[in-house]
């Protein structure tokens, strides 16, 4: 594929260029076009580098080619053409259009409204050791695990904080996850009121790490796995293992765009393991009672 002026500087701190760019969503493509077939994307493009002025965008230009695929997602008061990546090639042309951060929805065209995942987005304050997020993750892993038979997957963000996914068969819609997911934040944050919180506001965290459930919402948006994330270093949204979460040199950083390609895809399991809310939802009723 022709990429217009492929050695543009994207990352100017590391002399990442387009090219690279491209060359690294065609290796990870293999991994992670699984987690973006049938989401709707929103692109964020820095037509000018990170030095540049970053734009999301959600609806697909005109001058994009016929064979990308796009869909049409229902808004209030009309519609947002979205594009969903299914090929490779759609990959590297967003690439060439310095789409450097790719998020997805957390459902799939033709059941936009039920989501087939949840996301707990571990968030912690500036400055928290790592470890807080760390132990955040695996106690809301065994929650989720050993009391209400779910299987979480987890993933670094590219940022400082780390995403778990709950894989759902596709039967409840937004308001109903969410209602589950907020559900089980508040237990996980009442017994551990010194680590956890879901307090919305900054100023009422206390330097404990939120647990923020409002990405389970219609149209709302993740970071796909493997993304690259606009930042110095070009970190990368990577799924990992449980058991990675033990090591004690694991950083939020340390996945990049030149460290990624050969790890594996530690969520492959996911594509077999979805379950309903109803009897977890029992479950958590019974635990805040």
């Amino acid at each position: 594929m022709q990429i217009s002026n492929p050695d543009k500087v994207l990352f100017p701190e590391d002399g990442i260029t387009k090219a690279d760019l491209a060359a690294y969503y065609e290796h990870v493509a293999a991994a992670m076009l699984p987690w973006l077939r049938d989401r709707p994307v929103a692109m964020v493009r820095y037509p000018d580098g990170l030095r540049g002025e970053g734009i999301m965008q959600k609806n697909v230009p005109r001058y994009f080619p016929g064979w990308i695929r796009s869909v049409d997602v229902p808004k209030q008061g009309g519609t947002v053409r979205h594009v969903v990546c299914d090929r490779a090639d759609t990959l590297v042309y967003l690439a060439g259009q310095a789409c450097i951060e790719i998020h997805a929805f957390l459902s799939r065209v033709g059941r936009l409204q039920e989501p087939d995942q949840l996301i707990f987005d571990l968030d912690p304050p500036e400055g928290a050791p790592f470890a807080d997020v760390v132990s955040v993750a695996t106690r809301l892993h065994s929650l989720l695990e050993d009391e209400l038979g779910l299987t979480p997957f987890v993933k670094t963000t590219g940022g400082h904080g780390l995403h778990v996914h709950v894989p759902l068969s596709p039967a409840d819609d937004f308001d109903a996850a969410r209602d589950f997911a907020l559900r089980v934040a508040r237990t996980l944050a009442d017994r551990n009121p010194d680590l956890a919180t879901t307090e919305q506001r900054r100023a009422n965290r206390g330097g404990r790490v939120y647990l923020d459930v409002m990405r389970n919402a219609y149209a709302q948006l993740a970071v796909a796995p493997y993304s690259v994330r606009a930042r110095p270093g070009a970190p990368v949204a990577t799924p990992l293992d449980w058991a990675e979460l033990d090591d004690p040199a694991l950083r939020p950083g340390m996945f990049t765009i030149r460290a990624v390609p050969d790890r594996g895809d530690p969520w492959a399991p996911m594509r077999r393991r979805r379950f309903g809310l109803s009897r977890a939802r029992r479950a958590v009723a019974r635990m805040a009672a």
